[in-house]
């Protein structure tokens, strides 16, 4: 997950993804967007940005019944 320091919606997509973790078995991990120029300039108007085997699946904020869906599929 692309994030940002201070964001309310990375917060918050990143509570979803935490729950979801241990149920799907996944490994969640976040990358700050300030932290590298290449990365703001993809994503810095956008935080978050979920990432699923490198394709972005989500940007903003997290519908949580697409996410439950995608989990499912993988």
């Amino acid at each position: 997950m692309y994030t940002r320091t201070g964001c309310h919606l990375c917060d918050e997509a990143w509570e979803m993804l935490k729950r979801y973790e241990p149920l799907y078995g996944f490994q969640l991990d976040s990358q700050d967007v300030d932290s590298d120029p290449a990365i703001a300039a993809l994503h810095s108007e956008y935080v978050p940005v979920v990432t699923v085997d490198g394709k972005v699946r989500f940007r903003g904020r997290i519908n949580e019944v697409l996410l439950k869906r995608l989990l499912e599929s993988i």
